[in-house]
């Protein structure tokens, strides 16, 4: 495997599949790695944890997340973490990526070694005791290493002994404590370092004429020190509000407050925990002995003070350092049995425990860099919303089913409280029994786009050529929110939360759309807070960029009072739509705006028809849950139209034809003859290879279970299916089956009547 640039942009858009499928592309994890994460089968098992510790009654997972853009001495890093604290991985991403372009963390370490304690009392005369050790430290040495002899070949051992006196107040007398110094090379070691000092333990009760009580390792590992540091020029500081020289003096302000007072020491040392115990335990490392050697370290002036520390640098950027003990391995007996451990210390494509040490410590200071920046500047909380809100809908009991809609009420109801989140569950039971609406449902201050299927004519309809579409009763609402500065869209379904850069040339490609209908609606400096509820799943192709769109336009339209025209919305859209797709046809986002069955075609003038549909359409849907990405099949056709433009318009043409004999077959009520058109129009699709094998899997399902005709919708790639059904029961065996394969699906009926917004 060759390694490649591993900043990979907007990593955490993708879907868990399309995730591990791009860390395999750049060469982070072999076949079988890819395989294991795919099917699961590199959890951790109940047979394997009856191994590991006593009692066992099952396993209790945690999320496995990548923190991505981390640079540690000119080398880059992805990092895996395993913690259940949502923020944490895109908080430790969002420093990295910002000490990235100032050059990256510098790290170094020192010694490494681990110490062993041994307690020795009931001594007569503690100073000729400590002189015979003393003398006798070399057969000591010598002694202890025989215990291990590998270990000692690969250049490790103990390497030497230290010892210290105490006052032992129970005894009324005082003690002697030997240190065993061990070099344990890259194992964690814990067990070689209590196996050596056990070993000892009678030739120094021999030698010292006192008893050697306890014996065991210390977690205070202060000869395992590790040092990381970063240079950030305040340019790169800067936002909206606020100038990068306010934004440094800010954080150097929240560094002091904790070099100087223990309680607030005590938290901003936690968020540096929160870098290096995920890693920590993603790698089979102990946190708890890191944790406890970090936070004692940090006491061991007799005062408890901060880890990290920020000052202002003679350049005047932000210069931040950290240093911390850390004893950690990358060779234990965790690596067998817990392959993820294994899968783990391939992808971080580390050779030595060092290496480990010092990219631990880098993560540390970057996850502190983090969390006093939102102090500092935005406020924690704020930045956090929508995944905390997350997090209160699941402790609330919210179930699978009816999760997202809990989610998107609280959201709105500005209460993110548990008790809000319970009643709003309570509440949607209720609707079900038909009692109450939802908030969505009610509030006339939403903007609502609607998402589609198309019938028939897809990626044709690009070129000039027919379509036929129809509305979903799934759609998109947003709300507009007056806010106290810049432009902040949440999307709680999605748990995407950001604030609109001001500066186009700074946008990533998803805030560009959102962009430019404030630019065109004269609302750029306006500052307000867009909240969006999708109903309609993410990349299944059932026009959701369109639907986004056109929610967000109504509810500006509503909230600033702009009386704008279902053409005025519709030409917003398309805008949006440009630049979100590139070379789209016009057909989602007509669709989102007027939710009514039609027929379109991208002509100048558009040509938009209502489909009269006498006799409903049952269908379904059927998901791949792959997301297909609409502006790369574009793109795939578009290329190769202009290869071979000859052959791509005979198949324009041909899906042309089979749209207008559609439009004949819907007005007769002829569905058998419309299913046998979708047939043959899947087969044109594919021709066009935007088809997939998730696809074909399900129109295969769905055919074998009645359908009078299946096919892709929308642009392929992933995405979606539609079949239709002769009747309701067909309806509903299709979707058992569906879901039986390991596919999701809904029955949909498609119809005159309007959809309610």
């Amino acid at each position: 495997m060759s390694k490649k640039d591993l900043n990979i942009s907007e990593f955490y858009r993708l879907d868990i599949r399309d995730r591990i499928e791009k860390i395999y592309e750049q060469g982070l994890i072999s076949e079988n790695d890819l395989f294991s994460l795919l099917s699961g089968n590199h959890t951790l098992n109940s047979s394997s944890a009856d191994s590991m510790i006593e009692n066992v009654v099952g396993v209790m997972g945690l999320p496995l997340g990548l923190a991505m853009n981390l640079v540690v001495n000119g080398k880059d890093y992805i990092l895996p973490m395993a913690v259940e604290e949502p923020s944490v991985v895109a908080a430790l991403s969002s420093a990295s990526k910002l000490v990235r372009k100032s050059g990256g963390f510098s790290a170094k370490d020192g010694e490494q070694l681990m110490i062993g304690q041994i307690q020795i009392i009931d001594i007569k005369d503690i100073e000729s005791c400590k002189s015979a050790l003393i003398k006798k430290k070399q057969d000591l040495l010598n002694l202890a290493n025989s215990f291990h002899p590998n270990m000692v070949a690969r250049g490790g051992g103990a390497k030497d002994i230290e010892f210290y006196t105490h006052p032992l107040p129970s005894r009324k007398q005082r003690m002697i404590v030997l240190h065993l110094l061990v070099d344990t090379c890259d194992a964690m070691g814990a067990n070689l370092v209590n196996s050596m000092c056990e070993g000892i333990a009678p030739l120094v009760e021999s030698i010292a004429g006192g008893k050697a009580f306890l014996r065991i390792l210390s977690n205070l590992a202060d000869r395992s020190i590790f040092r990381a540091s970063c240079n950030i020029p305040t340019e790169f500081l800067k936002n909206n509000n606020s100038s990068g020289e306010e934004i440094r003096d800010a954080i150097i302000l929240a560094s002091e407050f904790a070099e100087i007072d223990p309680y607030r020491a005590a938290t901003h040392n936690k968020g540096v925990m929160n870098g290096i115990d995920p890693i920590a335990i993603a790698t089979g490392n102990d946190w708890r002995a890191i944790e406890a050697g970090a936070h004692s370290y940090a006491s061991i002036s007799g005062r408890y003070t901060s880890l990290t520390r920020w000052t202002k640098a003679k350049d005047g950027s932000l210069y931040g350092e950290i240093e911390i003990p850390l004893q950690v391995g990358i060779v234990s007996s965790n690596v067998n049995t817990n392959s993820t451990v294994g899968i783990n210390l391939r992808l971080l494509d580390i050779n030595s425990s060092k290496e480990l040490g010092k990219v631990m410590a880098a993560a540390g200071l970057a996850q502190n860099l983090s969390a006093i920046k939102a102090l500092a500047t935005d406020g924690i909380q704020k930045g956090h919303m929508t995944l905390h809100a997350r997090s209160v809908v699941k402790a609330a009991g919210a179930s699978e089913d009816n999760f997202d809609e809990v989610l998107d009420d609280l959201v709105l109801s500005g209460e993110i409280k548990i008790w809000k989140a319970k009643e709003i569950i309570s509440n949607l039971e209720d609707k079900k029994s038909n009692k109450i609406n939802s908030s969505l449902d009610t509030d006339k201050s939403l903007g609502v786009g609607f998402g589609k299927i198309i019938l028939l004519g897809e990626h044709a309809v690009v070129y000039g050529k027919h379509a036929i579409a129809a509305p979903l009763p799934m759609k998109i609402k947003a709300q507009i929110e007056d806010y106290s500065e810049g432009t902040h869209i949440l999307i709680p379904r999605w748990g995407v939360e950001y604030k609109l850069e001001q500066d186009p040339t700074k946008q990533y490609s998803f805030e560009k759309p959102a962009s430019i209908i404030l630019n065109e609606l004269g609302l750029r400096s306006k500052s307000m807070k867009i909240e969006v509820f999708p109903e309609l799943p993410r990349g299944m192709g059932l026009g959701g960029s369109a639907a986004m769109a056109v929610a967000i336009i109504r509810a500006l339209d509503n909230h600033f009072d702009l009386k704008l025209s279902d053409e005025e919305v519709n030409r917003l859209a398309f805008l949006s739509e440009k630049v979100a797709h590139g070379n789209p046809s016009g057909i989602d986002n007509t669709l989102a705006c007027y939710g009514k069955p039609l027929v379109y075609r991208n002509s100048d003038p558009q040509f938009i028809e209502l489909l009269n549909i006498k006799k409903p359409i049952y269908m379904i849907i059927g998901f791949t849950k792959k997301e297909g990405l609409t502006a790369r099949t574009v793109s795939k056709v578009k290329t190769a139209w202009k290869k071979d433009p000859i052959i791509y318009e005979k198949i324009f043409d041909q899906i042309d034809s089979i749209v207008l004999k559609g439009i004949e077959a819907i007005q007769s009520e002829d569905y058998e003859d419309l299913g046998e058109l979708m047939n043959i129009c899947h087969g044109m699709l594919n021709a066009l290879q935007v088809s997939t094998p998730e696809i074909e899997k399900l129109i295969d399902i769905a055919r074998l279970n009645g359908a009078l005709g299946a096919k892709l919708t929308g642009s392929g790639g992933g995405g979606s299916i539609i079949a239709i059904c002769e009747n309701s029961e067909i309806q509903n065996k299709m979707i058992s089956s569906i879901k039986k394969k390991g596919f999701d699906g809904i029955p949909i009926t498609v119809s005159n009547e309007k959809i309610n917004d």
